[in-house]
């Protein structure tokens, strides 16, 4: 699809890109890689898309000159920072260039006069430098702590009229300003990128007996399951959608909340072998019913509505979807409709978390695959029972059960190749047996079925910075919380991304993460503790030593217990983690040293 409009775009490009390459070619390439990487976050946050990047140059798209400026600054900050803990001569340094014209938007390309004027300007800066046109200057509030130097009127190559620039810097002792979109109290309006995104809220039990909570709940998560087989459009996670299970809220509410375009709502009655399903699909920017139909039928059916109900909110979403995505989407189920139940009993206890609730869904689990030995999804569903128990047993058990995830992972993919949660399940299970490369290379394989599974996103971005692939690590653990930004899950995953962006050298933007964790978990004495090293980092030492006092005031003895531990297996990265803290020392040396 091509699109024609008015865009600010940002132009940016690498510093003598040759003679870098000249220097250490594939080393070079690297660094260029992660610095657009980089860059391409900043951007995302401050409400851009970087729309492509083209060898050692980067174009993105803003509505806003203000969000193109603050995210520019934003970078060349931590730019400088990242490349002066370099010990070569390999530093990327970037040049940018901000301007508004007319663009030229298919197939994740831009192209136009807005383009080529960003470009002419980026020409202009220094390394390290932003340079904007003085239309875009005209537009930018005078609030902002910005300072500007006027260039004046220089003749570029492809325009007949000469173009004014101005070079732009934050003002001295001023902050970037926070984009509107980042956190602030306990809830965040979550914008998942170019494509509409729909939530499947919990479907209410009609059916007046409790024990049916489990089958409501179901029937939700296989929805769920079926939409994220297309890979079209982003589906919310079902940790995040559950939170509102019960809740009374707005379908607007929901919708800015978890970034979605589209709500599905409905009920569940059962009676005997008697079903009523009721759906409605509402679209959020609007507040109309976008559809609603019930469905009465008995159980032998309920495949058929499931089917009916996706298809219906595939053919809103996606008119043109190609007939090879819908067969390549198809769901694989068991046909025994006893053995199916049985999985969702199994869901049902596998999300909670306590050993007799992961050992119950383990016997429903085990009685399905009794039924239908061939049902991937039953075996998925064990292994994952077994590696969810790992963090509530002993070290005695651990091994064993790592083993009967593993081959329970084994047999679940090679029934179903194609299912996203089977390969996922067994990437977890070479986590906990700590073959990290495997692990990576299985979860990679589910999310190319499921771009959309949160989980994995969440487990790849944690193993890939504990690998030493920070850069893709960071990347993938802010998609897991665009995808699941409710899930109860999020304050660890917050103090996993605080502890990468403190290694890849940004402790502003890791204080970042671990306040929105505390804020959602403040009796959480880790978070406290990474709240510290974070603090240290940036020279805030009264501050660092309140958060160190209230983690022994949140767990007596923690910080004796915490003295062995290591976020790293490479030494070099943990006494950068600790560095703060060993500089102002604020911890017995035996913290910072193996």
């Amino acid at each position: 699809m091509t699109a024609r409009k008015l865009a600010v775009i940002l132009h940016a490009d690498v510093v003598g890109s040759t003679t870098l390459v000249r220097l250490n070619e594939t080393l070079a390439h690297k660094r260029i890689q992660d610095t657009f990487r980089r860059f391409s976050r900043i951007i995302s946050s401050h409400g851009g898309i970087a729309h492509e990047i083209r060898g050692d140059a980067l174009v993105a798209e803003f509505s806003k000159a203000s969000d193109a400026v603050s995210a520019s600054l934003s970078f060349q900050a931590a730019n400088f920072i990242h490349n002066d803990e370099l010990r070569d001569d390999i530093r990327p340094d970037v040049r940018i260039g901000v301007a508004m014209g007319e663009v030229i938007v298919a197939d994740n390309t831009v192209t136009g006069e807005g383009v080529v004027l960003a470009q002419r300007l980026e020409q202009i800066a220094e390394p390290g430098g932003i340079v904007i046109q003085g239309a875009t200057y005209e537009t930018l509030p005078q609030r902002l702590p910005f300072d500007y130097e006027d260039l004046g009127e220089h003749h570029v190559k492809g325009f007949v009229k000469p173009v004014r620039g101005y070079r732009v810097k934050l003002k001295p002792g001023a902050a970037t300003p926070v984009p509107e979109a980042l956190f602030h109290g306990e809830q965040t309006v979550t914008k998942l990128p170019d494509k509409p995104a729909i939530a499947v809220l919990p479907f209410a039990n009609m059916s007046g007996d409790p024990e049916q909570e489990y089958f409501s709940d179901g029937i939700t998560e296989d929805i769920i399951t079926a939409l994220s087989h297309f890979r079209s459009f982003p589906v919310i996670a079902r940790n995040s959608t559950f939170t509102y299970k019960g809740r009374a809220i707005r379908i607007q509410q929901v919708a800015e909340e978890l970034g979605a375009r589209y709500v599905l709502e409905g009920s569940v009655r059962k009676g005997g072998e008697r079903i009523r399903i009721t759906a409605q699909l509402v679209d959020a920017e609007t507040g109309h019913h976008v559809w609603a139909d019930k469905f009465d039928s008995t159980i032998h059916d309920v495949f058929d509505i499931q089917d009916e109900i996706t298809q219906k909110i595939v053919a809103t979403m996606e008119p043109e979807l190609a007939q090879a995505e819908i067969e390549r989407a198809a769901v694989r189920r068991s046909e025994n409709l006893t053995a199916w139940d049985f999985v969702l009993r199994g869901m049902a206890y596998v999300n909670r978390h306590t050993r007799d609730d992961f050992k119950a869904a383990q016997e429903f689990f085990q009685r399905a695959i009794d039924l239908d030995p061939n049902y991937s999804e039953a075996w998925a569903g064990l292994g994952w029972s077994y590696l969810r128990a790992i963090e509530l047993c002993g070290v005695d058990e651990r091994q064993g059960l790592i083993e009967k995830g593993m081959a329970a992972g084994k047999k679940a993919v090679k029934l179903d190749d194609h299912s996203s949660i089977a390969h996922y399940v067994l990437g977890l299970s070479y986590v906990w047996a700590e073959q990290f490369q495997t692990a990576i290379s299985e979860v990679e394989i589910s999310l190319q079925l499921n771009p959309y599974n949160a989980q994995a996103q969440r487990g790849l971005g944690n193993r890939l910075d504990l690998v030493g692939r920070t850069t893709e690590g960071i990347i993938k653990m802010e998609q897991a919380l665009q995808l699941s930004p409710r899930d109860p899950n999020c304050p660890k995953l917050m103090g996993y991304l605080c502890r990468a962006y403190i290694d890849h050298g940004q402790p502003a933007e890791a204080l970042h993460w671990i306040e929105r964790a505390i804020n959602l978990r403040p009796d959480t004495p880790d978070l406290r503790y990474r709240h510290a090293v974070c603090l240290a980092h940036l020279d805030r030492v009264d501050e660092a030593k309140k958060a160190l006092d209230e983690c022994e005031r949140l767990q007596p003895g923690f910080l004796t217990q915490r003295e062995r531990w290591r976020p790293y297996s490479d030494d070099e990265r943990n006494q950068r983690f600790f560095a703060g803290l060993s500089r102002h020392g604020l911890l017995p040396e035996s913290y910072y040293k193996q």
